[in-house]
């Protein structure tokens, strides 16, 4: 299946477009203080220090003013909102996770198309409100939607990420399982997170494939992971560019 989608690219270049989805987290991306019941390292500087520009797929929600994220994650002195504009503010692109995160199937289901459309629509007007531009790229919580809705959330301009094999391998996200890692992590792949991930991108070499959108998501036990694998996929002449940048060299044509 991923043989036959390796079709001829329009980049000769080894890229990765980092991503991460479920933000803004501020103990994620700012760091909490050695002080602070739960000391977290700042992934935002974790980045700025290997020289690499992310792009984050944020909850709408979690934008609005005074929002400090769900009540069970650590708390600093910085909202949702401080750190979604200061990764802007670094250089990091923002794209849409929708707006309340629920799957979209399921949202489609209770509140009809026109309801999930509507979702979609505030999460981007919420990313606006950060950036000054409308996001291009959606990725849809679990990947998850009925083909009529992703059909129609297109002809509106939406650019939808999907890690459906009908779609080339250099356009599908490579799902990082890092979700199972967090909490007690009876799931998380062995021998590690950062292997797990170097084996999926082996895979995908052996087919020609050397351009990929990397799926992570903002969580504190990524990070060892993020730190191993920029400097390993760099040595092996990887270069990191935000989505936008990936999507306008790799496939021209799809923008």
């Amino acid at each position: 299946m991923l043989a036959a989608a390796a079709t001829a690219f329009a980049s000769q270049e080894k890229l990765i477009a980092l991503t991460f989805d479920d933000g803004p987290r501020p103990y994620v991306l700012l760091g909490a203080p050695a002080s602070a019941e739960k000391p977290t390292p700042s992934l935002l500087d974790l980045l700025d220090r290997d020289q690499v520009k992310a792009t984050f797929f944020v909850m709408g929600w979690r934008l609005t003013p005074g929002s400090y994220g769900d009540r069970r994650e650590p708390r600093i002195d910085k909202t949702c909102l401080d750190a979604a504009r200061e990764a802007f503010r670094r250089g990091n692109e923002i794209e849409n996770h929708t707006y309340s995160h629920v799957q979209l199937r399921l949202l489609e289901k209770q509140k009809g198309e026109s309801g999930a459309i509507a979702d979609v629509d505030k999460g981007a007007q919420m990313v606006k409100s950060v950036t000054g531009k409308t996001p291009l790229y959606l990725r849809p919580p679990d990947w998850i939607m009925t083909p009529e809705l992703a059909r129609d959330l297109e002809t509106r301009g939406y650019h939808i990420l999907t890690i459906s094999s009908a779609l080339p391998a250099d356009l599908r996200d490579v799902n990082s399982l890092d979700y199972l890692c967090a909490g007690k992590a009876s799931q998380c792949p062995k021998p590690s997170l950062a292997d797990a991930v170097m084996r999926q991108i082996a895979e995908r070499e052996r087919h020609g494939v050397t351009t990929h959108i990397l799926t992570f998501h903002e969580l504190s036990t990524t990070y060892p992971a993020i730190e191993k694998l920029i400097p390993e996929l760099k040595a092996r002449g990887y270069r990191f560019v935000t989505l936008e940048e990936y999507m306008r060299l790799v496939r021209p044509a799809a923008n």
